[in-house]
């Protein structure tokens, strides 16, 4: 049994300076990935290739973070140092690599080779850098704030949504005023600074000083056995619900800017971006806070579950997307859905890894929160494919205020996400099953 006994004044002096600041250095850096809507026409148009073609680098990038999450968790558990150092490579040469590759790629336009050269330094050599950016902070700042496991790890997570709120405006800036060639300048100025700030966030992120990290042997079990302390129903209704919140929310958001030219607010589209991004990350410190205060913190994720239904079903009943645009009304209970929706993607997030904790203990936390994070690689397959699969087949293309929309298809993908939501209430209620809280961290 690991324990820690750090002095009051040790965690007050280190904490921030140790677990909270790189953690948001990190995270606020690798969460820009989210900013790929920003500037993917502008790729796909320098590059010489559909818009289509290229959003396979983002689906890629998630991917291959959830799997380098899964694989290489057992890395961040060993070592913080080195795991937070392959991040800060990998993410800095996947940008820069990209921005090679788009510059290739309008000098050869229409190049196969500039276009898998994007996949492989955005989705591959930068999904690296996300999955073990992603889990690097995560259990040392659940060490630090031993008794705010939830508040800890939303901080973290709440850096990786927000990002998208803070580097939107300065991406934009940027596109602008580069000039000719500004998509592919920007990647490698953005590769530079972030850089520098997950290399000092990795200088200084550090576990506490009194904190023994137990040794294949002194563990005396592997991830299987510390599964199996459970019955093994219980992890993978932890999976499947937490797949299904990403999928339903990477559903919905992927509509996000057509959803709201379909309602009449074409003018705020950014503006609700921008929102969306904002309630992604309170979300994330808003769920978790609550969190440490539960008997039971799978409780989180039933709510969560219920609000996404019951304003999915408001919107349904109302005909929301549809009478968008003639009824101010039904305008607004799309954007409230949409903004309820990030908040509880972004909490899903953030109440992963102290249910985990909760249920398994410590010993082995990012290894299993990497394992889990596999989830997030097939729901960002399975979640955008899903609505783009939907709405290129039901209902038709119509002009809305000058715009071509689809509000029967963007309303099918509601009825899908509220079916599923249901689906993972369910599953927390069923398998998932109460525990008392597991202290032998």
């Amino acid at each position: 049994m690991e324990t820690i006994k750090a002095s009051p004044s040790n965690r007050r002096e280190n904490k921030w300076l140790c677990g909270a600041i790189p953690a948001l250095l990190i995270h606020c850096s690798i969460g820009t990935v989210y900013c790929w809507s920003i500037f993917s026409q502008e790729i796909a148009d320098y590059i010489g290739f559909s818009k289509a073609a290229t959003e396979w680098a983002f689906s890629i990038a998630i991917f291959f973070l959830g799997m380098s999450a899964a694989f290489l968790g057992n890395i961040v558990e060993r070592d913080i140092r080195k795991s937070s150092l392959i991040s800060t490579i990998t993410f800095a040469i996947g940008m820069a690599g990209t921005g090679f590759f788009i510059y290739y790629g309008g000098l050869h336009k229409g190049s196969i080779v500039a276009l898998v050269g994007m996949y492989v330094c955005y989705g591959f050599i930068m999904g690296i850098g996300l999955g073990t950016g992603y889990l690097s902070p995560v259990k040392t700042l659940m060490l630090w704030f031993n008794k705010q496991k939830g508040l800890a790890t939303g901080l973290a997570v709440a850096g990786f949504g927000a990002a998208k709120a803070i580097a939107s405006p300065i991406m934009q800036s940027l596109l602008n005023s580069l000039g000719e060639g500004g998509i592919y300048k920007m990647f490698f100025i953005l590769a530079a600074a972030y850089f520098v700030m997950m290399f000092i966030g990795h200088r200084l992120l550090k576990k506490p000083d009194d904190w023994h990290e137990p040794q294949k042997k002194e563990k005396g079990q592997g991830i299987l056995a510390v599964l199996k302390t459970r019955p093994i129903r219980n992890y993978i209704g932890i999976w499947l619900m937490f797949y299904i919140n990403i999928t339903c929310g990477l559903a919905l958001l992927s509509q996000e800017k057509a959803i709201v030219k379909c309602i009449g607010m074409a003018s705020v589209v950014a503006l609700v971006s921008t929102m969306s991004a904002i309630f992604n990350a309170g979300g994330r410190l808003f769920f978790s806070a609550i969190g440490d205060h539960t008997k039971d913190r799978n409780t989180i994720y039933k709510l969560i579950f219920a609000l996404s239904i019951a304003f999915n079903a408001v919107v349904l009943i109302t005909g929301g997307i549809g009478n968008g645009a003639e009824n101010k009304i039904s305008a607004i209970l799309v954007l409230i859905l949409i903004m309820v929706v990030n908040a509880g993607y972004g909490g899903g997030f953030s109440n992963v890894a102290p249910l985990l904790s909760d249920h398994y203990g410590m010993g082995s936390i990012s290894t299993l929160h990497g394992i889990t994070l596999s989830a997030w690689a097939f729901a960002g397959l399975s979640g955008n494919q899903l609505a783009t699969w939907i709405v290129n087949h039901f209902g038709q293309m119509i002009e809305i205020n000058g715009h071509m929309v689809n509000p029967t298809g963007y309303q099918i993908v509601l009825y899908v996400t509220a079916v599923l939501y249901l689906v993972a209430l369910l599953l927390s209620v069923i398998l998932v099953r109460p525990v008392k809280t597991i202290t032998d961290i």
